[in-house]
């Protein structure tokens, strides 16, 4: 998901850039490369964000994105409801040292229509997130699983620990 204005950041994240000029945005995308699809929610700057994304990559524009994170991933969600996929693998545009292994491991949790996993880091639930089909629905209210503690959501959710592998940081602020 990279669809924020990112407010407290100061822009777009989809558009930030390290000091080594390196976008997030293509940052992200080849961290997900272990996913058999990937799709990107867009909102703020859209246009100047899909720019910087390869051919190969869909994308989908959250039009109400100012609503929040819920709306992007409603967005996102909508998009792939009518695909053959069983889960879906939902990641943020500002973990810069979320990498490919951390996508690899989230992903060897799917069991099917009924996962639910997250990335943990020394115990603290993180991103990505993986939701199977059958908690599509639930993920799409205002307030999803990917934005609430673990504590709040009815289901149990698997903590997959990659702590070794990183620190699962966002960035909010430059």
């Amino acid at each position: 998901m990279a669809a924020g204005a990112g407010e407290r950041f100061g822009g777009p994240k989809a558009l930030a850039r390290d000091a080594d000029g390196t976008s997030w945005l293509l940052r992200s995308v080849h961290a997900l490369r272990p996913c058999a699809e990937i799709v990107v929610v867009l909102g703020a700057e859209a246009a100047r964000a899909s720019a910087l994304l390869p051919m190969s990559v869909s994308r989908i524009r959250c039009d109400d994105w100012a609503e929040g994170m819920g709306a992007s991933l409603r967005s996102g969600l909508e998009a792939i409801a009518y695909t053959d996929h069983d889960a879906v693998l939902v990641s943020l545009v500002d973990l810069p040292d979320v990498g490919g292994a951390v996508v690899a491991r989230v992903l060897d949790a799917d069991h099917g229509r009924a996962t639910l996993a997250r990335a943990a880091y020394d115990g603290v639930p993180g991103h990505p997130v993986l939701l199977g089909r059958d908690h599509w629905a639930v993920s799409s209210r205002p307030r999803p699983v990917t934005a609430e503690p673990v504590t709040t959501s009815p289901h149990d959710v698997e903590l997959v620990e990659c702590g070794d592998l990183a620190t699962g940081a966002d960035i909010d602020h430059r």
